[in-house]
């Protein structure tokens, strides 16, 4: 059944049919108010949006303001008391929105709380995650371009923890997660600073500092097709993630910490090089 308190803001960027199948669930998971928050698409989203589902509000940004920015807009005007904020390409299972709603309701200190998210082949993706110290991070990075299953990033996503229970995080992927309006207005919503990536964990992070809670609950099912509007700019969208890292770094670091802000940049710079030649290896000469 309908909950009239979701409402939905769905990113977009040049995701034409993804964000048809993206809307289109979020519909038959009974999401009564939809608006897409679109940065300047190209790709006749507005029209497609509009002749599939003409109650859907479709919000021009006038630019590529990035995805935090985009989601804020969304957010203000619409009207629901519990927000799900989420990327086009997703694709929400039918009870999933309602599972999310009574997380929130059966605890009054979560903030928000994220489902389990797969790809389309069944393989989860590690939406809950840890704020990384700076060992883990260092290992993360630069162990994890060659052994992604490295005792590191293993910490780092929660590999260990499994995936089946649901619980607390320290933050969660911002693709796709249910938060409470009166949480959200309190933190201001998405730092804006951030164009791409790393605004998911600034909001966890300040969200946890004003003495609420991030969840995850599992029994919730999002299906995430990735790299949709990232496929399009992939250089650019390592250096922005790159950039982002850097931000979060210097607003969420101990005083002590303060002193290797140069050297965490010129790591950062050297690991958005080397991912940078990782991609094209991948894709081979001719692209």
């Amino acid at each position: 059944m309908a909950d009239p308190r979701v409402s939905a803001v769905v990113v977009n960027y040049n995701a034409r049919e993804p964000l048809l199948a993206c809307v289109a669930s979020l519909r038959a998971a009974g999401v009564g108010e939809v608006v897409v928050a679109d940065n300047g698409s190209t790709d006749g989203s507005g029209q497609a949006l509009a002749a599939a589902d003409p109650g859907a509000r479709f919000v021009p940004t006038g630019a590529n303001l990035g995805y935090g920015a985009a989601a804020n807009r969304g957010a203000a005007v619409s009207t629901g008391d519990l927000l799900l904020v989420c990327n086009p390409d997703v694709v929400v299972e039918r009870d999933s929105v309602a599972r999310l709603a009574a997380a929130l309701d059966g605890d009054a200190g979560l903030a928000l709380v994220a489902p389990l998210l797969s790809d389309r082949l069944g393989a989860v993706y590690p939406s809950p995650r840890r704020f990384p110290g700076i060992g883990v991070a260092l290992g993360h990075a630069f162990v994890g371009l060659v052994a992604p299953g490295n005792r590191f990033t293993r910490r780092y996503r929660m590999l260990d923890d499994g995936r089946s229970v649901a619980g607390d995080a320290e933050w969660v992927s911002g693709a796709c997660f249910l938060a409470r309006r009166s949480a959200w207005e309190e933190l201001g919503g998405f730092d804006e600073g951030y164009f791409m990536y790393a605004e998911d964990v600034d909001l966890c992070w300040r969200a946890r500092r004003a003495r609420w809670r991030v969840g995850f609950e599992p029994a919730a099912r999002v299906t995430h097709v990735q790299g949709v509007s990232t496929d399009l700019v992939p250089y650019r969208m390592i250096v922005w993630h790159h950039r982002s890292l850097l931000r979060f770094f210097r607003r969420s670091c101990r005083p002590a910490e303060l002193p290797l802000l140069p050297l965490v940049a010129v790591g950062l710079a050297l690991r958005a090089a080397l991912a940078c030649g990782q991609r094209r290896l991948r894709s081979g000469p001719g692209r």
